[in-house]
This record gives structure tokens, sequence and C-alpha cells, in this order.
């Protein structure tokens, strides 16, 4: 019975997904064109993702580990912990006065609508090109002069290996920030591997647990800065496991 649930959860997603993409589809993609109309094209950006996360039953509570606070004025580069496609939704709540733009695998603009959109709002990188790897860093730092932060999940995707609490961080998102001198915001995301994994056999809406742990400033190397981001984002999964 509780497999059942589980795949009708899911199948509600698909759906719930297909409808809010039509609805959402052609605001985005009118205002996407101009770089100027981008801050009312995420408007409609976030409803798409705040609609997604709450009508699959999911709710956040924040937990503050930092006294820094958010300029929302300055454009961040903004990192977390990947352990769910649920992930995706969350800077876009946390985040309602930075337009945001992801860093994404190219493969998703096969996607028939979505994938439209996505290739106009998202910058897309082919992993398995080089060149494109090295563009992902001048797009990103041109976005972010425009007024937009941007979202880069330093694990590179969702570890394969469940039992993986954190995997390795990638470098992208410490070269943009020291290179261009962006500061990056860290999160920690906490409870949606267990809720909403790839394994179709598990998964329930509840509670995730949001940390903001801190606002690091490019006025260190980029190793100091990767091993500093890993190093609190594991903290707080591992006191969360206690």
């Amino acid at each position: 019975m509780k497999v059942f649930l589980v795949y009708l959860w899911r199948f509600w997603m698909v759906i719930l997904g297909i409808v809010l993409t039509l609805i959402f589809f052609l605001p985005v993609y009118i205002l996407s064109f101009r770089k100027e109309h981008y801050k009312y094209c995420y408007f409609f950006i976030r409803l798409w993702a705040m609609g997604m996360f709450y009508g699959m039953g999911f709710r956040y509570k924040m937990f503050i580990k930092t006294d820094k606070k958010i300029d929302k004025n300055q454009p961040y580069v903004i990192i977390s912990n990947h352990t769910s496609i649920m992930d995706v939704m969350l800077p876009c709540i946390l985040f309602p006065n930075h337009p945001l733009c992801y860093v994404g695998k190219k493969e998703i603009e096969k996607i028939p609508i979505f994938g439209t959109v996505y290739k106009r709002v998202c910058v897309m990188v082919d992993r398995k090109s080089a060149r494109s790897r090295a563009d992902v860093y001048r797009r990103c730092a041109e976005r972010m002069q425009q007024g937009q932060s941007v979202v880069i999940f330093p694990e590179g995707g969702v570890p394969d290996d469940t039992n993986v609490i954190l995997d390795q961080f990638k470098d992208g998102a410490f070269i943009l920030a020291t290179k261009h001198q962006f500061p990056i915001a860290v999160f920690t995301f906490r409870g949606l591997k267990e809720m909403f994994p790839f394994d179709n056999k598990k998964g329930y809406p509840g509670v995730v647990k949001v940390f903001f742990n801190d606002i690091l400033t490019p006025d260190t190397t980029q190793k100091e800065l990767k091993e500093k981001a890993f190093e609190e984002i594991q903290l707080s999964l591992i006191e969360e496991l206690k």
C-alpha cells in the first residue's frame, strides 16, 4: 500500500509540473528575452517553484547559523548540498529579492516546453565539453553583473551512492567567486534526501530543515573558500544525524 501511495504521489508531481509549466510558460518565455525584464520573469519562475514545492506537500523551517545578513542589492553565488530534485525549488523560495540564474545540465533543454524556457533563463553546461565548462564562468559573471545571483550545487549533481552524506565539491562556484569577487551564500538542506529520493519505493512529504550557514567573502584563496564551505555544510549535516 505504501509503495502504491508513493507512486501516486510521484504521478501527482508529474501532473503538477505539467500544469504549472503550461500556466507560467508564456510570461516566463516572453519576459526572458530582455535582460532588463528578467526581474519580472523571475517573479513567475518563483511562483512555479513555490507551486511545485508546496504543491508536493513540503514545507521548510529555517535555522540561522550566522549573524551575517543577506543584502538585497548584492548578487551572490548561492551554494548548498544536493540530494533531491526538490533542492532546486528552495533557493527561489528563499530569495524573493534576488533574481536567480541556475547552472544546469544541457541535457535538460530536451524536455518539451520546459526545456525551451530552461535554456533561456539558465546557464547551461555540456559536461563533456571542456570549452563549455570553461565558458560557464564568463556567462555567470555576465548574469551577476546584470544583478542576478547564481545558484550552483558544488557536488555537481546528486551522488549516486545514497550512503554519501556530502560528496566532494567541484571548483566552479569558488573559481567564479574569487575571480570576479562575488560573496558566497552557504546553505544546507536537510531532509529531502529521505523525503524525496530518486528511489521510487520511498518518499513522503514533510518539513525540510534549511540552514543558513554563512556568507563567505572572496578575500582568501579558492581552496580555502571551498574547504570552509564544505566544512560548514558537512557540520550542519553531521549535527542533524547525531
